[in-house]
């Protein structure tokens, strides 16, 4: 049962659970562990993650096809993805795709040095190790290369657009609340992270050059792939016109776009129908895209532009 558990050790070696985070148990065969994996980007430098293999016992993938691979860009930026068992990161594996948790430069977790990457260099640093990463699990035949996705919430939406519209890596992408216009996040973002770009970007207004070239929204004509947008009606850290901003521009280039928001949610969804929605909807967005008909029965997903 993988939860949290609070418990003791007795004399004859064997564990008595005293109380668990969850009741909810899941079958060993659709449990993917994860595997520490390291890679270079194209400065040569090592780059970590945790690859996590389709998993289910149940199941087995066409002879001679490679998985799906579904990159995964935290938020933060300068957080960190550490392994263990999450449920949304089995909902994906256990229905096919391959999952790579990439901790770019600048996560915590392995050094200062690692950390300082990220310096002035944000939307740069976590691009290319997310792109790298992905490519590098391709060619070590553990992915199809044609069918690589990036997805990300906050500042993982960010590094997600980013990708999506700096390189030519993914052939789809979901931004969860994340950010299109790194400018428009200066002027409107919440006080605790007013001064964080600093540090990531530059001081504004004196950074101002920077802060427009690196946002995605500004160079929607680079964009090559489908994207999804969730977005929280109430969110005060992203406001919403970022992602209406994105879905509009991309709508605009003929790309296929589908953008969905929820009422009643800030920056990060809270109630269980939204993630339920959000995980869902996500998966039939994918399913659309690559061409194959998932076993969940899904509300269809709105989608502009698709063929």
């Amino acid at each position: 049962r993988p939860a949290s558990l609070v418990g003791i050790r007795l004399p004859d070696g064997e564990t008595k659970v005293l109380r668990s985070s969850t009741r909810a148990e899941v079958p060993r065969g659709v449990i993917s562990a994860p595997e520490a994996v390291t890679w270079k980007n194209t400065k040569g430098l090592d780059v970590h993650g945790f690859f996590y293999p389709p998993t289910n016992a149940d199941f087995t993938g066409p002879e001679g096809e490679l998985p799906p691979l579904l990159v995964l860009s935290h938020g933060g930026p300068t957080g960190m993805s550490p392994p263990g068992f999450r449920p949304a990161n089995q909902y994906w594996t256990s229905r096919g795709f391959a999952i790579l948790d990439v901790n770019y430069g600048g996560s915590a977790g392995f050094g200062r040095a690692y950390r300082e990457r990220l310096r002035g260099t944000w939307g740069l640093v976590d691009v290319d190790d997310c792109a790298t990463g992905a490519l590098a699990m391709a060619d070590a035949g553990r992915a199809d290369r044609s069918r690589l996705a990036i997805r990300g919430g906050s500042a993982g939406g960010y590094t997600t657009l980013s990708a999506l519209t700096f390189t030519d890596v993914f052939a789809a992408g979901a931004s969860h609340f994340g950010v299109g216009d790194l400018e428009a996040l200066a002027k409107e973002t919440h006080k605790f992270e007013s001064r964080y770009l600093d540090g990531l970007i530059g001081p504004y207004p004196e950074a101002r050059d920077v802060y427009v070239e690196r946002s995605p929204v500004h160079h929607v004509d680079r964009i090559s792939s489908p994207l999804i947008l969730f977005q929280g009606a109430d969110d005060k850290v992203v406001p919403p016109n970022q992602a209406e901003a994105m879905a509009d521009a991309v709508r605009r280039k003929g790309l296929p776009v589908a953008h969905i928001v929820f009422e009643g949610e800030g920056h990060g969804f809270r109630k269980a129908s939204s993630q339920k929605r959000s995980l869902e909807a996500e998966l039939g967005f994918y399913a659309r895209i690559f061409g194959f008909t998932p076993a969940d029965d899904i509300e269809p997903v709105p989608i502009d532009n698709l063929p």
